[in-house]
């Protein structure tokens, strides 16, 4: 578990990084709500086996969190606003991908992923997102990856909360082909070692590159990809 903690948080921080030199948005410019609090809000969604890692072999490539509970600020208040809240949902959160890996399709992968896992494992037909409010390109981007914008609650009710912008997509609106790029680890869910006493989990993708001999050692997926550098956060 420290080990995919300081994975997620690399790929958190490489993220923030790019974002500062390249997109005109104050997105992760400080740790939201602070260092500590972000620290602790991703062990969190790690201990609750929440959040998934796409490795390349020992390389975190990307990451992202799915959740069947509402995303809250930090008064324990709901972001969705009421009219939206009856309709069951899949939240999506922390969609990451490095920026080695960027250009191939793996954030359009990891959400056609998602919106499988809530059909498939929580019986809803929407997935939703809340995406930082100043980020316009990110806004783009879940708009071409079929999002639809909803509207959202008065910010002045949301005043501590960054991420205001809110997007929701039905599940059956897939495009990816996702299984050609990466597949689930069938030893995801299962605990990380026999001697823990929590009930930590490892939830794990496998990407192959099709490097020579690689597919001997990773056989969940054949895809032969390019690496290229490319314009979204979560691409």
């Amino acid at each position: 578990m420290p080990g995919d903690l300081d994975e997620v948080r690399g790929l958190v921080r490489e993220a923030a990084e790019w974002l500062r030199s390249n997109k005109d948005t104050d997105q992760w410019a400080n740790p939201w709500p602070d260092r500590a609090g972000q620290q602790e809000r991703i062990l969190n969604d790690l201990l609750k086996g929440k959040t998934w890692i796409v490795r390349d072999g020992t390389t975190a490539a990307a990451t992202i969190t799915v959740d069947t509970e509402e995303p809250l600020d930090l008064n324990n208040e709901p972001v969705w606003p009421a009219h939206k809240r009856h309709e069951p949902a899949l939240y999506v959160r922390r969609v990451i991908v490095s920026r080695r890996y960027a250009g191939l399709g793996l954030g359009a992968a990891l959400l056609d992923w998602a919106a499988d896992v809530a059909e498939r494992d929580h019986k809803v037909t929407l997935i939703r997102i809340d995406v930082w409010t100043t980020n316009k390109d990110l806004h783009a981007y879940y708009e071409g990856q079929r999002f639809t914008r909803c509207q959202g609650r008065d910010p002045r009710e949301l005043d501590n909360y960054p991420s205001q912008a809110l997007f929701e997509r039905e599940v059956d609106r897939s495009g990816s082909g996702y299984r050609t790029l990466f597949a689930e680890n069938g030893l995801a869910q299962v605990p990380l070692t026999l001697h823990t006493t929590l009930a930590q989990q490892r939830c794990t993708f496998h990407i192959s590159l099709g490097r020579p001999g690689y597919a001997a050692e990773v056989l969940l997926c054949k895809k032969r990809r390019d690496r290229h550098t490319s314009q979204g956060l979560a691409e």
